[in-house]
């Protein structure tokens, strides 16, 4: 059986070292089912905790999360006022001046499959002087 030389990722050297193992893998996939296969996703998966925890990535305001879909997906404003029911909240939505509800966080979720945690942030409104 193949010595997995496997350790915990504590300091950058230890993040390093597993980067450097990890990216052979990238250029010759090991084959499903191997040693090799399962020591790539170890090390894929000490990797991901590791940056999760020393490099966290917070999701994105709302109204971003809502553009990068439109933007992604091709949709319009038009396309937003019909799933929200209205063209003006979709207008005000989308020019920060008011805050997504509950049930339309919910159904841009549902139905345009933006992650829940990026809908639920507060807005960052704009103020109108």
């Amino acid at each position: 059986m193949m010595d997995m030389d496997i350790r915990p990722l504590r300091t950058e050297a230890d993040y390093d070292w597993a980067l450097s193992e990890i990216a052979a893998y990238f250029t010759t996939p090991p084959p499903p089912g191997t040693a090799e296969a399962a020591r790539f996703d170890v090390l894929a998966a000490l990797i991901e905790v590791y940056e999760a925890h020393h490099w966290p990535i917070d999701p994105p305001d709302p109204v971003d999360a809502i553009r990068v879909r439109m933007e992604m997906s091709d949709y319009s404003q038009a396309d937003l006022a019909k799933l929200l029911g209205s063209r003006s909240r979709a207008s005000e939505i989308l020019s920060r001046r008011r805050g997504l509800t509950m049930e339309q966080a919910y159904r841009l979720h549902r139905e345009w499959n933006i992650p829940a945690e990026a809908l639920l942030r507060p807005v960052q409104r704009t103020t109108t002087a």
